[in-house]
């Protein structure tokens, strides 16, 4: 018994870094509803290994390499990583709700996989916040001590939030499109992902707390920007498509993480 759970639970990790990261696992992993809903809990774990390497290399480069293209190549690695896949539903989410067409017309636009105007334009100003941040972050020269376990901790938070809004708002596409593949994810599964955010959070607490002044207000600043901007995008976007799509879960994604690096930036300058 505690064989089969070791390996449901290892495919379950692995699953969710095949889905979230570009970071190679090399298994043939099911993707069944049943698997994919067990892999939300891993979702902030995930998202921390993503973190720790986008701050690493943010420490690495600092002082080394020029602060505007260092915040490019921070960048890069960051997109690199998740292989651009919440950047593309973030994309066409835009597409589709910045169309003001009606809701089904709407739900069509995200469904094709062609990018329009609008779609480019929200990914550009989004790469622009996030590279004004990551260089202001860089210009400033901080203690990395302190900064790279905070700027890691964001991406799991916005990991974290994917798993919320699959069990907090309907489906807009029940039985379509890759959010019908995680028709399976409970209460208990986003309860597995909290839990698994706050083992890594009080794990980077006992590591750093002696580097980073008042770092449980920082952590608590991040939670919350999360739940608030997540809730406030998540909401809006129900009214508009009638409930969140997969493009929809990396749209927030991509929201929270650009306003937690924001926040980061924020509390160390």
């Amino acid at each position: 018994m505690v064989t089969k759970f070791m390996k449901d639970q290892l495919h379950a990790a692995g699953t969710a870094f095949q889905l979230l990261t570009r970071i190679p696992i090399p298994a043939a992993l099911p993707f069944t509803p049943q698997v994919l809903a067990t892999s939300v809990a891993y979702y902030p774990l995930a998202g921390l290994v993503i973190g720790s390497i986008v701050a690493a290399l943010t420490w690495v480069l600092d002082g080394l390499v020029p602060s505007m293209p260092a915040a490019v190549i921070v960048l890069i690695a960051m997109t690199a990583l998740s292989g651009g896949l919440h950047v593309d539903g973030f994309m066409d989410t835009a597409d589709g709700v910045l169309s003001n067409r009606p809701r089904e017309r709407m739900l069509e636009i995200m469904k094709d996989s062609r990018v329009g105007a609008m779609g480019v334009l929200a990914a550009v100003l989004l790469f622009l916040f996030k590279f004004s941040a990551l260089y202001t972050l860089l210009a400033e020269r901080p203690d990395w001590k302190a900064v790279a376990p905070l700027l890691a901790l964001a991406f799991g938070w916005s990991r974290l939030w994917i798993v919320a809004a699959m069990v907090l708002w309907p489906f807009a596409r029940p039985n379509e499109g890759m959010a019908s593949l995680f028709k399976e994810v409970r209460l208990r599964h986003a309860a597995a992902a909290l839990a698994v955010q706050l083992v890594i959070v009080c794990g980077v607490v006992v590591i750093f707390e002696s580097a980073v002044d008042g770092i449980w207000l920082t952590l608590l600043v991040e939670a919350l920007v999360m739940a608030a901007l997540g809730s406030i995008v998540c909401i809006w976007l129900s009214r508009k498509l009638g409930g969140l799509t997969g493009d929809t879960y990396g749209a927030v994604s991509e929201i929270i993480e650009a306003a937690l690096i924001f926040v980061v930036m924020m509390m160390v300058s």
